[in-house]
């Protein structure tokens, strides 16, 4: 269990990913679980035919400011064809494909981020009758990214809808405030509960670690504010899953130790005491393994398909298997010779006592 107190660094440092990350082909037996599960559809266009634009313009936030988007054009041509096949996506995500409300939906928009490796396209999609819009996410596919995709749906309280069309990854449009902003305008409002926020943060840094979803510095999340009785809960998202189980470095898989993170982490410092912490990291390991036995099976799968692909450098492995040997004082992370190897294995280890403590309502895996 990741203890707040012994491992925090106090200047809120921490070890900076790797700055390109190669991407990862999808292999054959990957292919496959993908349609079975429904995730591989077919696309009447590809990431490709996105990158044929004429010209962009920085797209500024509301008070002015440059982000790292560009809205970008094209001739008439391809903006017709992509107008009519980016509206059926729309309707694959949200209606299974049912393209009798195709006529209420337009494209406003379409937007290029030059930034991260997936460089991906966003899709402002509008209803004509209301103005009111959506967007979602046109990707290069990239093997680790969708294991992180699927572990994120399979073992976090959150469900994903996204797919797959050969080379090309289609995301839903996750909601939140980004974390970077919620810092910096949220965490000190009059109305913000802190404690709360302090429970879902230590929750949120258990559920990284014990899933080796790494790379969560304040931009890459999203934090979801619930009104409840009397109050608010909060819920903290991941929402760029391309550094699932790829670097060597343990600490990068732990939010704590980013320093954009290190408001919320003082935040828990001051407002939660060590045995609170360790209830609440129990508590999420609790829940991650009544969801790991709910889908044992599809958990096996693509943890079956995770062990022999190679996502990561030999480097990182023996970086990782080692820095995990240490922590957990446990020889089976040195047997472990690829990232799915030490998922596994990394799973077993940090809910094995949580397993056992599960009803026995039927043969496990």
């Amino acid at each position: 269990m990741i203890n707040f107190f012994d491992h925090i660094n106090p200047e809120g440092k921490a070890n900076i990913p790797s700055k390109r990350k190669p991407m990862f082909p999808i292999k054959e037996d990957l292919r496959q679980y993908l349609k079975r599960y429904g995730r591989e559809v077919l696309l009447p266009f590809s990431y490709q035919d996105l990158q044929r634009f004429t010209y962009t313009i920085p797209l500024k936030d509301k008070n002015g400011n440059n982000t790292a988007w560009e809205q970008v054009s094209y001739d008439m041509r391809e903006w017709d064809f992509l107008r009519k096949s980016l509206v059926k996506v729309y309707a694959i995500l949200k209606t299974e494909g049912d393209l009798s409300f195709a006529n209420h939906l337009d494209v406003a928009r379409i937007d290029y981020c030059y930034f991260g490796n997936s460089q991906p396209f966003r899709i402002r999609i509008v209803n004509k009758f209301n103005d009111n819009y959506d967007h979602y996410y046109i990707k290069r596919a990239d093997a680790s990214r969708i294991y992180g995709l699927e572990l994120e749906h399979i073992l976090s309280p959150n469900r994903i809808t996204y797919f797959t069309s050969k080379d090309t990854l289609i995301e839903e449009h996750i909601p939140g405030i980004p974390g970077d902003l919620f810092i910096r305008d949220y965490i000190d409002a009059e109305n913000t509960n802190k404690i709360r926020l302090a429970k879902e943060f230590v929750k949120f840094n258990e559920r990284c670690f014990v899933q080796l979803l790494g790379d969560m510095r304040s931009y890459n999340f999203v934090v979801n504010i619930i009104p409840d009785i009397e109050d608010f809960q909060y819920r903290i998202r991941a929402i760029d899953f391309d550094q699932q189980s790829y670097e060597g470095r343990k600490n990068l898989y732990l939010p704590q130790f980013f320093k954009d993170n290190q408001a919320l982490v003082n935040m828990v410092l001051k407002h939660l005491d060590k045995q609170s912490i360790e209830q609440y990291q129990a508590e999420e390991k609790t829940m991650m393994t009544f969801r790991l036995v709910s889908s044992r099976y599809r958990v096996k799968e693509i943890l079956d398909i995770m062990d022999d692909d190679q996502i990561s450098t030999n480097e990182k492995i023996a970086e990782l298997r080692e820095a995990l040997f240490v922590h957990f004082n446990n020889p089976q992370y040195l047997k472990a010779r690829t990232m799915g190897q030490l998922l596994k294995t990394h799973l077993k280890c940090s809910l094995r006592k949580y397993l056992k403590k599960m009803p026995k309502t039927g043969k496990h895996e």
